[in-house]
């Protein structure tokens, strides 16, 4: 259950998402698409949930700059020949082609989607997203692996499950009970920024919080951490 709520601020009007979840603290996220999100305890006074708000309001237009720089964003795809195509941080160029057999394949700098009907957008998108969700599913696996590596105790920081889904407005997220949840579009980020985003949300295995704890342990298992995090929101977003 969410809802939509504003605070003023100077001059300035910020909306945000407010979801009250069954936890003790209280935790306040800037999107990559510049929705900000609230987390609260179930019992969180709107007072307390408000004046934090205000609280954070600096920190909070700071980030709301931070992703504007990045705008505007990708181009809508027309999924159609000529058109280029992200995957693994490398440019593609789309080539659709008629055939009899469904395929999808890398063939030099090409992704080649091979179908029944060329000229029916849905189709092709489909068997697109099909191809990226299936490489998504053996990448992040693969990736998974190395970023608990940088643990010294990786078994305490192991997902109890991976979930590959499209989200909106985020890379990913670790739920209380351990699954990790990526962002199928990850598979169109380079293997370092991929890297950066599952470290990250395995740091959350620990502290459920963005609080100072959790970016020394962050800070300390993969030091260059901002530096990908930047690479990965000029990236794709």
């Amino acid at each position: 259950m969410s809802e939509m709520r504003a605070f003023l601020y100077g001059p300035q009007t910020f909306s945000y998402k407010l979801k009250r979840r069954d936890r003790r603290t209280l935790e306040i996220s800037v999107l990559p698409d510049q929705t900000i999100e609230v987390v609260a305890p179930c019992d969180a006074a709107d007072d307390a949930i408000e004046r934090r708000m205000r609280n954070r309001a600096s920190w909070i237009k700071r980030q709301l700059q931070y992703f504007d720089q990045f705008q505007p964003r990708t181009p809508a795809r027309r999924y159609v020949s000529g058109e280029t195509h992200l995957y693994l941080g490398r440019r593609y160029r789309l080539t659709v082609i008629r055939a009899l057999q469904l395929n999808v394949k890398l063939k030099g700098g090409y992704i080649e989607v091979h179908t029944h009907r060329p000229g029916q957008v849905d189709l092709v998108r489909q068997q697109l997203d099909d191809w990226y969700k299936e490489k998504a599913h053996d990448q992040f696996r693969k990736l998974m692996a190395s970023s608990l590596s940088r643990f010294s105790n990786s078994a305490e920081f192991e997902p109890v499950g991976l979930i590959i889904r499209q989200l909106r407005g985020r890379w990913g997220s670790m739920s209380p009970a351990g699954r990790l949840v990526l962002n199928r579009r990850l598979i169109q980020a380079a293997r370092h920024e991929i890297d950066y985003v599952i470290t990250h949300e395995l740091c959350h295995r620990r502290f459920h919080h963005h609080g100072p704890e959790f970016y020394k342990l962050l800070g300390r298992v993969m030091p260059d951490w901002e530096k990908r995090k930047e690479s990965l929101e000029k990236r794709l977003i």
